[in-house]
């Protein structure tokens, strides 16, 4: 194809993906409302136990603009499977059939831990809200901006879903050639100690629980990547012995 035809290829999927945003942010704005309500259940929890804590919009435009974030958000993600597609549909055609394979090979493992790394978060989340709205004084009420405590919720959340995606990222760099699989191994130490590090990060001092969660899974996760990575450095390596002996022959 010329250049101008992969820029109107380019142009068509972009519409149909920014579309399928749209539509899918418009039906999110909707939900925004019982999404909070579902975030903010660690705070009646709080409220039960005799803390006086309470969640509140602190200016006029706050509310819509809160609901339009996370209806923006809902969209990217209930119409992920679409502009995901749409995005190798575009870049697929310029493979070969093995960067085809390591491409959905990818993608098939990546979404599945970041979902189960959001869950995590998602998981760990109340523990640590309650943890940290704990600490206001008796006789206090602790007023929370609905915007501070979404992006608080959002950032755990997400951060965690990227940090159970990274061991993919190993394997795709192993199988890009970048990185062996005995290098991966041999860094085992600082991948336990970034584990922890992170797990600690997110969560609150003491609670070591929650930072286990977190920092265990990304810890089996590395080794498995570390595993999968030799098991490719074996097999390219029987390829390069077999073409040698065929040269020699």
């Amino acid at each position: 194809m010329r250049l101008t035809e992969h820029l109107r290829e380019f142009k068509r999927r972009f519409y149909i993906s920014g579309a399928a945003i749209l539509a899918a942010a418009i039906g999110g704005f909707f939900l925004a409302a019982p999404l909070l309500k579902l975030l903010s259940a660690p705070l009646l929890d709080l409220q039960a136990s005799g803390l006086d804590v309470e969640l509140n919009i602190t200016n006029i435009t706050q509310s819509f603009d809160l609901q339009m974030r996370i209806g923006f958000l809902l969209g990217l993600i209930i119409a992920s499977p679409i502009w995901i597609w749409q995005l190798l549909a575009f870049v697929v055609p310029a493979l070969r059939t093995i960067e085809r394979r390591y491409v959905f090979g990818f993608v098939g493992a990546a979404v599945p831990l970041f979902v189960i790394g959001c869950a995590t978060g998602w998981f760990v989340l109340p523990r640590i809200i309650r943890l940290f709205v704990g600490f206001a004084p008796e006789g206090f009420t602790a007023f929370l901006g609905a915007t501070d405590y979404w992006d608080f919720s959002l950032k755990l959340v997400f951060a965690v879903g990227v940090a159970y995606v990274l061991p993919v990222v190993v394997v795709f760099l192993n199988l890009a050639g970048v990185v062996s699989g005995r290098s991966i191994l041999r860094g085992w130490r600082w991948a336990v100690l970034t584990a922890t590090l992170f797990g600690a990060f997110v969560t609150p001092a003491g609670e070591v629980l929650s930072m286990f969660v977190i920092a265990v899974p990304m810890v089996v996760l590395y080794f498995a990547a570390a595993g999968i990575a030799l098991l490719v450095d074996r097999r390219r390596a029987k390829r390069a012995a077999k073409a040698d002996a065929r040269m020699d022959a």
